[in-house]
């Protein structure tokens, strides 16, 4: 025997001892060695496990990369076939030695049989759960063989299909980029909707193993989890009560306890029974530090840490993080119809965020680094709520982590939308258990504040003409099921599994009740504003379709030049051309850009200067939106754009493009989520100066509006004070339009809004009178960029002779981020921007509307 047995034999024996007293599971991690190929032909070949067949095949060079030109309809056809996956792995002597063996697949997807040794263990058909096998009596000492073979989702979901009898309405699932015409079958599978086709997504359907496979093992004791129960928390006193769920090999009598910065706090006697148990341990933390909202405060976050004790030794502990608060969503009558607001600590709050939609259509190339980039992008940008949309996936711990750590909001969608589901008994009830699953592992975050039953289903099956082609029978039969699902199931777990979390069953809706559909524009409830892009109004039309709440609308833009050059050949450089329009899902959606853009820009036919405008369009129009919406608080309390982000390389209505690079939305967003900002209001005769705070204190200041010509000449000024009320709203000047331009032709003046008062500025902006293509804007304004260095910073200073709006600062030959961008330049006015850039030589260039 040599040095490195006895070391081996040494920790097992500290693992065992650890599995025996402190109670917490041996794990070791089988994410290794695996191996995959078509279901019992072909030759096995390495593969990445959590993983997916697609990025297999693409790591073997089997398929082209499906994000490419337009190489999509290439790989359809591995939805349509059968594939397995093995591995062989030997459990360690700690895990063997253990009474309780168990196999834990945390994500598969989605139809497949699992064998260990040969033996079937499990039949998982839903990747939203996590997946617990018994494995004592099969698992033994040395090599162990473990398969997974995965049925095609196609296949399947066509044999649910004909066992229901009914093809049922899914608007959003491109099967005809499948070759199944007008069967879709994404509905009867509880697989994440996006993969089959979205107005913004590729049709790539994937299968394998997502997330982490886990052997545990454990004796005696093994807590299960533990809920924070937050019953009431003000700044004076939480009263909280920690329930513990575990599991026990014998009855005997054991201590709870819970331990906070390192002091014994709360402790409880109990009698423990030989199988499942749940005790509630009340407790109370004094004068605690709140977790506020991105803007409001600090996001505090405290640990508790469980422990089970018997004869005065722990057995078993678990240790939470959290965050004390308390968070509502109000819906009570007004004279106008219910509010929809979250108060949180007592505070009404204006949410200010955009929806996310998954960071790649293949879950598991997913990073920490995506979900920091893409979080630290809605604070960055000044938003203090992000909801997750219903098509995608419940998101990784890591994401609720960080929105913790931020403080940003969470509306948190189930996974289901823009389709009607089966009701039959054995679907609803694969439904409740992931519904128990995520709510459990989600329900201790702070940062969750709403939970959604599903995505547009409810407007949808009112408006949408999807009843249309079936009988009475048959529509009854469909309500039925989306009834008892979305009105009875999913309110009746989170009553359950939370403590009072909120519940709204569609988004939009009016009302809770059956059939309380959206109105439009609402006077209650939450909606979705798409007359902007999908009906064509105008932009200034946000301002007559105020909500409640406004969880959706946005207007698309291309991504930059950059990242089209990633997918696309100089050939293709044509918005127009098959590959661009591969990479638009919406099928109006390239033209539709461009037919905005001639009502408010000349249009480009330049390409990369038309890539460039159309998120100056973009942005144009969501700042509009945003301060609209703010404008009009307290009676709209929520401005939820859509998109946040994307899951492949596409024009689409995200903010910031599939690598999370910022378009000219996101740096308009910035501005206009700021906690106090002037919102302008511009009618024929008059422009109104509304103040918006945000901040939970009164706020005293100035206001100055300057008119300048395009050479940089002052022609007006006007200044004033102003008091502007926490957490409000408020005009506090109307001036004459006709006095102030003071006969100067609208298309050849700026105003500069500026909100100040002795120590900072809160917010300036350009203000203009008519759209930019009718501005007589100079052809060349000057523009002099410069880069230098200061106390290990990198900074670019601007300056311009004459007028240049909506300046995009780029570099075409390095990685550089901006931290402002797309901004207007002002005759005699310096710029100072910050870089961020590993390059060490770079230049920077600039486009701007011409």
């Amino acid at each position: 025997m040599n040095k490195t047995f006895f070391l081996s034999l040494f920790v097992g024996i500290l693992s065992s001892f650890s599995g025996l007293y402190a109670g917490n599971p041996l794990q070791q991690e089988l994410n290794n060695g695996w191996q995959f190929r078509q279901a019992h032909v072909g030759r096995w070949l390495p593969a990445t496990v959590p993983g997916s067949v697609h990025t297999d095949l693409m790591a073997h060079k089997l398929i082209e990369d499906p994000f490419y030109r337009n190489n999509e309809p290439t790989v359809q056809w591995i939805d349509k076939i059968n594939w397995e996956y093995a591995t062989t792995f030997q459990p360690t002597e700690a895990i063997l030695s253990s009474n309780h063996q168990q196999l834990v697949f945390h994500g598969l997807d989605t139809w497949c049989d699992v064998f260990l040794n040969g033996e079937k263990i499990a039949s998982p058909n839903n990747m939203f759960r996590t997946w617990t096998c018994d494995v004592k009596g099969i698992l033994k000492q040395g090599d162990n063989t473990l398969l997974i073979r995965f049925y095609s989702p196609i296949t399947k979901g066509l044999e649910e299909m004909e066992k229901y009898g009914l093809i049922l309405p899914a608007s959003n699932d491109y099967s005809q980029f499948g070759g199944m015409g007008d069967v879709r079958v994404s509905v009867f599978t509880r697989k994440a909707p996006y993969h089959f086709g979205w107005d913004w997504g590729p049709r790539l359907v994937p299968s394998g193993i997502w997330k982490p496979v886990v052997l545990e093992g454990w004796d005696d004791t093994k807590i299960e989890n533990v809920f924070i129960r937050q019953p009431e928390v003000t700044k004076k006193q939480a009263n909280l009560e920690a329930e513990i769920n575990f599991l026990s090999d014998s009855t005997s009598t054991l201590k709870a306890e819970v331990w906070h910065k390192k002091k014994l706090i709360a402790q409880k006697e109990f009698s423990a029974t030989a199988s499942t148990n749940q005790i509630s341990l009340p407790f109370v933390v004094k004068n605690p530090e709140l977790w506020w909202s991105n803007g409001l405060g600090k996001p505090a976050l405290s640990e508790f840490e469980i422990r089970l004790v018997r004869n005065g030794q722990t057995i078993a502990s678990q240790t939470v993080k959290t965050g004390l608060r308390s968070l509502k969503l109000i819906r009570k009558k007004d004279d106008a119809g219910s509010t929809f607001y979250f108060e949180l600590n007592g505070v009404p709050v204006f949410a200010k965020g955009s929806n996310m939609i998954p960071n790649d259509i293949f879950l598991p190339r997913i990073t920490p680094q995506d979900y920091e980039k893409m979080v630290r992008d809605a604070v960055d940008a000044n938003m203090n709520m992000i909801r997750v949309w219903g098509g995608g996936i419940y998101e990784d711990d890591h994401f609720y982590d960080l929105c913790d750590q931020y403080g940003i909001m969470v509306w948190q969608d189930f996974a289901f939308a823009c389709a009607m589901y089966p009701g039959t008994p054995d679907f609803l009830e694969n439904v409740r258990q992931e519904a128990v699953d995520n709510i459990i592992r989600l329900r201790n975050h702070p940062s969750l504040a709403l939970w959604c039953g599903n995505n547009e289903i409810d407007a949808a099956w009112a408006r949408w003409g999807w009843q249309k082609g079936y009988t009475e029978a048959e529509k009854e039969q469909i309500f039925k099921a989306y009834t008892d699902l979305f009105h009875h199931l999913l309110p009746e777990v989170i009553t359950a599994y939370t403590d009072g979390d909120d519940y709204w069953p569609s988004s939009p809706m009016s009302d809770t009740a059956v059939n309380a559909h959206e109105l439009l524009p609402a006077t209650s409830g939450d909606n979705h504003y798409w007359g902007v892009w999908h009906q064509k109004h105008r932009f200034e039309e946000y301002e007559n379709n105020i909500g409640r709440f406004i969880s959706e609308y946005g207007f698309q833009s291309f991504p930059e030049f950059n990242t089209v050059k990633k997918y696309a050949l100089p050939e293709d450089y044509d918005i127009e051309s098959e590959v661009m329009a591969a990479h638009q899902r919406s099928g109006i959606g390239n033209l539709r850009i461009k037919e905005y853009m001639g009502w408010y820009y000349n249009i480009p036919e330049d390409f990369e200067q038309f890539l460039y405008l159309s998120q100056v369009l973009q942005a144009k129009a969501m700042r509009s939106a945003v301060q609209t919406h703010r404008r009009n608080m307290p009676y709209c309390m929520g401005s939820i754009m859509w998109q946040l982000n994307d899951c492949w390389p596409v024009a689409s209505w995200s903010t910031t493009d599939y690598y999370h690079n910022w378009k000219a939305a996101q740096y308009a967003s910035k501005e206009a989520c700021k906690p106090i900002i002037m919102a302008p209001k511009i009618t024929e005769q008059a422009l109104e100066l509304w103040v918006v705070n945000d901040l939970l204190k009164e706020i005293k200041g100035n206001y100055t509006l300057e008119l300048f010509d395009f050479n940089g000449k002052m022609l007006n000024k006007i200044t004033g004070k102003f008091v502007q009320n926490a957490n409000r709203s408020n005009l506090v000047r109307t001036i004459d339009l006709n006095t102030f331009l003071a006969g100067k032709n609208k298309s050849e003046v700026v105003a500069v809004l500026r909100l100040h008062n002795n120590s900072q500025v809160w917010d300036e902006q350009t203000c203009y009178f008519t759209a930019p293509k009718d501005m007589n804007l100079p052809k060349n304004p000057g523009i002099r960029v410069e880069t230098f260095r200061e106390n290990g910073k990198k900074y670019l200073r601007a300056t311009s002779n004459q007028l240049a709006c909506d300046v995009m600062f780029y570099s075409p030959d390095a990685e550089v981020i901006f931290k402002e961008n797309y901004i207007d330049l002002l005759p005699g006015k310096t710029y100072v921007i910050e870089l961020e850039t590993d390059a060490e030589n770079y230049s920077v260039a600039t486009r701007f509307i011409q």
